[in-house]
């Protein structure tokens, strides 16, 4: 299966490549790193996504050693837009920040040019034409093929590609978060633009490993979700339990199941599933071509949802820099 994402063909799921460098925990030891990198292309990944506060450009530089010596096999998709100075988080799409990121962004990367490049949250501080004035201006030098933006409201993203066409928009969604339901979805499908759904497993816990909170690293940004929370996670988990069967009773891997379950929303939609296991990377990019009933992937949907999910999906420090829909 491959759907078209900047004007290419790629296999609908890609790889996200985060938690290599940052977010969840202790990353994998360097050699690792790379070796999963590479098996990724080698399995037939073609679509990876890392951005530039990842490890505060260690993830660029990651992607820049392991493999930007098979550039011609991947999209390569980066951000810019968040600052952070410490615990502090900002936003920044001004022109200057952007121009001056998308540099630094190439450098570590190691490349003359990448294929998609978001503006990781919305800026109200910058008009949107002056922001996306900055995208363009990188597209006819050469340096990114394609923009697009992430975590936008509908009328946002309306707005920004009413200037200039946008490739893609990048948001969370999976079976716990459906907030693109409430309108980035119908928007995307109706302009033709991709959408690039990021945590598709749930953070990890539609994955079939994670039923144990306190086993998670002091350094695991879910310790501070709410979702993961003392209080929300004894009911949440028991609604994993059941999807965990239901994957069970239907031959396939509980990640799979939520992969297959997201394509099968809408065939504008991508998504980018991390992992630094090489067993997971197999199982994931495998989901696509599953034949899994729509009966089931139904039951899916009416297990886990928004109604049925305990917790807000950010804690309220990081809710100010959402720009989508809410619940």
């Amino acid at each position: 299966m491959q759907r078209e994402l900047c004007g290419k063909l790629v296999r609908p799921i890609g790889l996200g490549c985060m938690n290599l460098s940052w977010a969840y925990g202790d990353p994998p030891p360097h050699d690792e790193k790379v070796r999963l990198l590479n098996e990724a292309l080698d399995l037939g990944y073609n679509h990876l996504d890392t951005a530039n506060i990842y490890g505060n450009g260690a993830n660029e530089e990651l992607l820049g050693e392991a493999v930007m010596h098979r550039r011609d096999e991947f999209l390569l998709a980066s951000k810019t837009g968040i600052i952070v100075d410490g615990p502090k988080r900002g936003i920044d799409s001004s022109p200057s920040a952007i121009t001056a990121s998308l540099d630094a962004s190439l450098e570590r990367l190691g490349t003359d040019h990448i294929d998609l490049f978001y503006m990781h949250r919305f800026d109200p501080k910058v008009p949107i034409a002056d922001s996306v004035g900055a995208m363009v201006l990188a597209i006819e030098t050469g340096k990114i093929g394609a923009y697009g933006v992430s975590e936008w409201s509908s009328e946002h993203i309306r707005e920004a590609h009413a200037v200039q066409p946008m490739a893609a928009v990048q948001t969370e969604f999976s079976l716990w978060t459906r907030n693109v339901e409430l309108g980035v979805l119908d928007t995307t499908r109706e302009l033709g633009i991709a959408l690039v759904a990021f945590s598709p497993v749930a953070r990890g816990a539609l994955g079939g490993v994670l039923k144990d909170i306190a086993a998670l690293s002091e350094k695991d940004l879910r310790r501070s979700h709410p979702r993961f929370s003392e209080e929300n996670w004894p009911r949440n988990l028991e609604m994993i339990d059941q999807f965990d069967e239901l994957a069970k009773e239907n031959g396939v891997a509980p990640a799979q199941l939520a992969l297959a379950w997201l394509l099968a929303q809408s065939d504008h939609v991508h998504t980018i599933p991390g992992t630094t296991s090489i067993a997971h990377l197999h199982e994931n990019i495998a989901a696509a071509d599953l034949a899994i009933a729509n009966e089931v992937l139904d039951t899916a949907g009416q297990l886990i949802n928004q109604l049925t999910v305990a917790g807000h999906r950010y804690p309220e420090v990081m809710r100010g820099t959402i720009d989508t829909e809410d619940y």
